[in-house]
């Protein structure tokens, strides 16, 4: 796959096929990224993936922010199991077809048996981890520490600005997702989602000590200051098969 024959990037979700399976609330997001090159990521994604490009790069994302009213199949959203503070580190990938998605290293929550139902289900990497977040004088401070593992651990703050990001290229490519990949029993898998498009906001991060990047496999990457930094209030969020 040629990087110039991917899909095009749509702020605008396509539709899924039949009814949503799934549904969250994201909220209160901060995406942090940085470039890096396509060969440091290409060994990290599932087989049949290559590295996605914008302008000569690949990018790695650090990412908090909170997941609540989560349901399943129409159900009423499920309290405290289905509501925490989420910190992922994900890159991006194209498949054979065109298809754009992210592909998560590694998924931090304070649900254990969310942690366990997505692993087992969907085998993501989520790790059960101590995952915080407050907000004071609007600054957004995101913690988290994995349990039986201190060393991995992040701990952001940033503050959200006033300044509305539209038509910006690159912010459609690091934030208009509507699937992911991941790899159940050897097999490379496409899953959808679908929400309204993305608001954002320019963001400032005042402060980054994490390793999760390092775990993850790009070490050094949380010493340089971000390449692209966004907050967005956020969206809720379907899931389902493609149209």
């Amino acid at each position: 796959m040629k990087q110039d024959e991917a899909n095009p990037i749509s702020a605008t979700a396509p539709t899924l096929g039949g009814r949503a399976l799934a549904s969250q609330r994201w909220a209160h997001l901060v995406f942090l990224h940085w470039r890096v090159d396509a060969a440091r990521v290409a060994p990290l994604l599932p087989p049949g993936l290559v590295p996605d490009e914008y302008d000569g790069s690949s990018w790695v994302g650090l990412i908090p922010f909170v997941l609540d009213r989560a349901t399943v199949l129409s159900s009423p959203p499920i309290p405290y199991f289905g509501t925490f503070v989420e910190v992922n580190v994900r890159l991006y990938a194209v498949d054979s077809r065109g298809r754009r998605g992210v592909v998560f290293v590694s998924l931090e929550a304070s649900r254990l048996a969310a942690v366990l139902t997505a692993r087992a289900v969907f085998s993501l990497p989520y790790v059960w981890s101590r995952t915080r977040l407050s907000i004071d004088s609007g600054e957004y401070r995101y913690s988290s520490t994995r349990h039986g593992d201190r060393t991995k651990h992040t701990a952001i703050v940033a503050r959200p600005g006033s300044a509305l990001v539209v038509h910006d290229a690159l912010a459609d490519f690091l934030t208009a997702r509507w699937a992911l990949f991941t790899s159940i029993r050897g097999r490379t898998v496409h899953l959808r989602n679908h929400h309204e498009p993305w608001r954002l906001y320019s963001a400032a991060l005042l402060s980054l000590d994490d390793t999760l990047l390092a775990a993850a496999g790009f070490a050094g990457l949380a010493q340089r200051v971000p390449d692209s930094v966004l907050y967005s209030p956020g969206v809720t969020t379907w899931f389902g098969r493609d149209a």
